[in-house]
């Protein structure tokens, strides 16, 4: 029998604020990309979470962006929901913090009509634990904690299969923790915001969480996790999001080929040299 303890994410709305605010009070803001000076540089405005995405970002602006006739202004989100909502309101030219399960889910739960270019890291998703050091040490009716987004859940749900802790039905669709069909140990799954996971971590016997909130509190998915997934042909990369009538914008085109540089991949490799974040081309 598995046990599910549902619970709503007690979040203040500090707690969904950016970092930094995108200003522009014209409601025609951000229909066309970029806004280019009389030297010809455009300037893009660019949603991210702030690791390792912020950083990446800020790697081409220092390195790449100048040279492409681009300046990066580069606004950092807490949280999942703003970075699209800033974007389908033309706050953004473009966010960067999401993988095509996710964005699948958003555009057809909010209606966006955005797009999106190809992927460009993996941030592997981990299993931790203040309490236990390996997953088989978790204690019958251990408490895990574990996302509330739909997105990420069904990966979540994955990684604890390929751990042998539970086994799922067979569905059409992303798994949710109604489709554990097997739960041996009978876990306790609670459901949390993902950006909440870790702050849960003391509270719970393990939980389940996403690469960049996991860096972002001084966690090394390589070596803190107790069950990691591979990187190898994994199909959570992390892309470029678009409006879709900006898909062809040169100077976003440009950007995305600057993401998928040889200099970015040599980045990407010496910022996280353990595979904590992995590039996807």
């Amino acid at each position: 029998m598995k046990r599910i303890v549902r619970t709503a994410a007690v979040l203040s709305a500090a707690a969904l604020v950016m970092t930094g605010c995108a200003g522009g009070d014209d409601p025609d803001a951000g229909a066309t990309a970029g806004s280019t000076d009389a030297s010809g540089t455009t300037t893009l405005v660019v949603g991210a979470s702030p690791v390792p995405h912020a950083e990446i970002l800020q790697f081409v602006q220092d390195e790449l962006a100048a040279d492409a006739g681009l300046d990066l202004d580069i606004r950092e989100f807490t949280d999942y929901v703003l970075p699209n909502t800033a974007l389908a309101e033309g706050e953004l030219d473009a966010n960067y913090f999401q993988h095509l399960p996710y964005f699948t889910a958003q555009v057809e739960e909010n209606g966006f009509d955005f797009d999106h270019f190809d992927g460009v890291h993996i941030e592997p998703y981990g299993v931790y634990s203040k309490k236990v050091e390996s997953v088989d040490d978790i204690p019958d009716g251990g408490v895990v904690g574990i996302t509330n987004d739909p997105g990420n859940q069904s990966r979540a749900l994955d990684l604890l299969v390929e751990g042998g802790l539970i086994t799922l039905e067979e569905t059409d669709g992303d798994a949710t923790l109604l489709d554990i069909k097997d739960n041996p140990k009978n876990l306790e799954f609670v459901e949390t915001a993902p950006e909440q996971l870790v702050v849960s971590l003391q509270d719970v016997d393990a939980a389940i969480i996403n690469g960049n909130y996991a860096l972002e509190a001084g966690l090394n998915p390589a070596k803190d996790s107790i069950l990691l997934e591979s990187g190898e042909g994994n199909p959570y990369a992390n892309f470029l999001a678009v409006r879709s009538e900006d898909k062809s914008n040169p100077a976003l085109v440009k950007l995305d080929g600057l993401l998928h540089s040889d200099e970015v991949r040599a980045f990407i490799e010496k910022r996280w040299p353990d595979g904590e974040v992995v590039a996807a081309f």
